[in-house]
């Protein structure tokens, strides 16, 4: 559910088959998905408030490049580049953030983690015979 790397690599070194790992892999990413949005917008406000606290500014640099890719590309951005580059958990506390509507968090994560999922599975699955571990 953490780390959507981790998903695929382990399923083809348990040697699942492919619909298995991407199933797995989806239902992960989902599943934080959907409890981080459900509490996301209380610990973002948390958040904010201890960085206030702590007078640290309330953007960073990494904070304005995430802004500028929303702006740009809307929640369709931010959920392509969630399995890839913020985990499932930072994409979805970005979202929640933004005010986006969890429906939509929902939808467009999903669509990301098919796609996601099924690359990195399919991936992993092809390469794995360079693998140092192996069965």
């Amino acid at each position: 559910m953490v780390k959507f790397f981790g998903g695929p690599i382990a399923g083809t070194a348990a040697g699942m088959p492919f619909c298995l790992i991407w199933g797995l892999t989806v239902a992960g990413m989902m599943t934080t998905v959907l409890v981080v949005s459900g509490v996301g917008r209380a610990w973002a406000l948390h958040q904010r408030k201890r960085r206030l606290l702590r007078g640290k500014p309330l953007f960073s640099r990494r904070s304005r490049i995430v802004v500028r890719i929303y702006r740009r590309f809307g929640i369709a951005g931010i959920a392509f580049l969630t399995p890839i580059l913020f985990s499932p958990i930072g994409g979805t506390v970005i979202a929640t953030q933004l005010h986006v509507p969890r429906l939509n968090i929902m939808l467009h994560m999903l669509w990301s983690a098919v796609f996601w999922g099924g690359a990195l599975t399919f991936i992993s699955l092809k390469f794995s015979h360079l693998a140092i571990f192996q069965h």
